[in-house]
């Protein structure tokens, strides 16, 4: 049942996941897959489909309800590493407060999107992935737990390790995040958005509204942030605004120091992995440039796009320029390289990663990162955890 989060995939990879697997979760998350493929991805149906299979599956017993609210420790590893999650509900007030704090901006579409899934099924179908910085004292308590026997464990096909413990002692956990005064968005912008949206609506249409009810609230798993890891979030463009391959390597040359290289992963903030004309270069700026005082400027996807995407390629609003696609570092160098040998794509560039502290330090002053400029490892499997309305 367990799947990947509905936006990491395409809708042909979720068809191929989800092939001859009626349980997958990715019925319900892309419903879109069980319908012809001219379906598109917003049409009424693809959310009334969404519906019934969620349905199904509650009624058939694929999913248990608990008797009483309940939280869980989620712990993923992968190699040698592992991070450890309380999951639970936090309230959309929060999230409107900043209490839960934004680092990027939401496009409209995508909001419409998860908000209309959202009330079609009556339920939050997938927790969002929310940061913050851990205490001794929820370190202990998670110790005790992480020391019994799992409710759940299973390896999924990437190799990563996910096992959950239900939580008896919810008073002490409740305690422990009094006492924490904000948490961050690490992944599920659009979601934590749309849940807000859902809730307005919800409101507005309750005469008796409390703020208690049930969609007031929506799923999440709270990380410590000194237990995450963030990739970079790459970048490929469709063509070189005009230019031959050998004009644009020029205009590159021109930015800093522009090298051959055989590892295309850049190994430090200020420098860039190049692959054009089916070879890969490293382009390293001038650090003395680089205005380090700006935490926003100073950041490897914005001066990507001020000296790059902008000036040479003529990439205006990176959410909405249909000429750039993002490609999370999960998915490796190889993957940029194929997209450019297969024309497809006319140029690629690997980025240094955004760090943790990097994305606290420019919630906390309510700055936004440019788009798509963090790619959280391992992910969130969905399916695990669904929350109704009421």
């Amino acid at each position: 049942m367990a799947a990947p989060p509905y936006d990491v995939v395409t809708r042909a990879e979720a068809a191929e996941l989800a092939a001859g697997n009626p349980l997958s979760f990715l019925h319900v998350s892309r419903a879109e897959i069980d319908l012809p493929p001219d379906t598109e991805p917003y049409d009424p149906k693809v959310y009334a489909f969404a519906r019934s299979s969620l349905q199904q599956f509650l009624t058939d017993g694929s999913f248990l309800r608990e008797a009483a609210p309940s939280f869980y420790l989620y712990e993923l590893s992968v190699q040698d590493r592992s991070q450890v999650g309380v999951v639970g509900c936090v309230h959309v007030d929060d999230y409107a407060n900043n209490i839960i704090r934004k680092h990027e901006k939401t496009r409209k579409d995508k909001e419409d999107d998860r908000t209309r899934h959202i009330l079609a099924l009556n339920a939050h179908p997938e927790p969002v992935f929310l940061t913050f910085q851990g205490t001794p004292f929820l370190a202990q308590l998670n110790q005790k737990i992480l020391s019994t026997s799992p409710l759940y464990e299973f390896t999924a096909d990437d190799g990563v390790r996910h096992r959950l413990w239900r939580i008896s002692d919810t008073a002490s956990y409740v305690d422990a995040f009094r006492r924490i005064p904000g948490a961050y968005v690490a992944d599920g912008h659009h979601r934590c958005a749309s849940a807000w949206r859902a809730a307005v609506e919800r409101r507005e249409a309750n005469l008796q509204h409390t703020g208690e009810e049930e969609y007031n609230w929506f799923p999440a798993v709270l990380f410590p942030a000194n237990q995450l890891r963030i990739l970079p979030y790459n970048r490929v463009v469709r063509d070189l605004n005009g230019l031959t391959a050998e004009a644009f390597l020029a205009r590159l040359a021109g930015l800093g120091t522009l090298t051959l290289t055989a590892t295309p992963a850049p190994e430090r903030t200020g420098s860039f992995g190049v692959c054009v004309a089916g070879a890969w270069y490293r382009l390293i700026l001038d650090p003395g440039s680089i205005d380090q005082r700006d935490p926003i400027r100073s950041l490897d996807v914005s001066l990507l796009h001020d000296r790059v995407l902008a000036p040479v390629l003529g990439i205006g609003d990176e959410r909405t320029d249909k000429r750039l696609d993002f490609v999370g570092g999960a998915r490796g160098t190889a993957e940029l390289e194929a997209r450019v040998r297969s024309g497809e794509m006319a140029a690629a560039f690997a980025l240094f990663p955004v760090t943790v502290q990097q994305l606290m330090t420019i919630a906390d002053a309510g700055a936004i990162l440019p788009p798509k400029s963090t790619w959280f490892e391992p992910k969130l499997r969905s399916g695990l955890f669904v929350h109704t309305l009421d």
